[in-house]
């Protein structure tokens, strides 16, 4: 399980559209968000984060869903492809059919939030924000620790406990 202030494993994962997207440093602002198709915490969260997606153009957002599809076909990866042509995605949609990576990075539900600084160092780990109920607050804890990295500076909040829906394990 990563820990804040550790760097981050390297993996490469499978998106909808057939590529593979390395989760090694890239040299700028990287926010993992492991959430799904089937939970509603993930799904009230969906449009905050994408909007932080399109705000933060400088960062490398990536959604990955880790999800057992043969439990939960909602987590399919042809139901992830049929999400992201229907919806507007402004970040790649990768799928963890092993779990390997979730488990690496101890992500318990969805969403789990994991944000690194451009060396693969892990400097935020939670929930975009206080309430998935309240869509005013804006991924407000996400975007506090963004603004801080992109400053040079730790974020404040470095970690808020993640609320969802338990990530469904094999």
């Amino acid at each position: 399980m990563l820990s804040l202030g550790e760097r981050a494993p390297e993996h490469t994962l499978p998106d909808t559209e057939g590529g593979e997207h390395s989760l090694a440093p890239g040299g700028s602002v990287t926010v993992l968000v492991f959430t799904c198709n089937h939970c509603p915490y993930a799904l009230a969260w969906h449009d905050r984060l994408a909007d932080a997606a399109r705000d933060y153009p400088d960062v490398r957002f990536l959604a990955i869903n880790p999800n057992d599809a043969e439990r939960f076909p909602r987590d399919s990866l042809e139901a992830m492809r049929e999400r992201v042509e229907a919806e507007d995605w402004p970040m790649p949609y990768l799928r963890d059919e092993t779990q390997e990576v979730a488990r690496a990075y101890g992500a318990k539900t969805t969403p789990d939030l994991f944000v690194l600084d451009g060396e693969g160092t892990l400097r935020y780990r939670g929930a975009p924000d206080a309430d998935h109920g309240d869509p005013s607050l804006n991924a407000a804890w996400l975007r506090e620790a963004l603004d801080a990295l992109r400053a040079g500076e730790e974020p404040a909040r470095p970690e808020t406990k993640p609320v969802g829906c338990s990530v469904k394990w094999r």
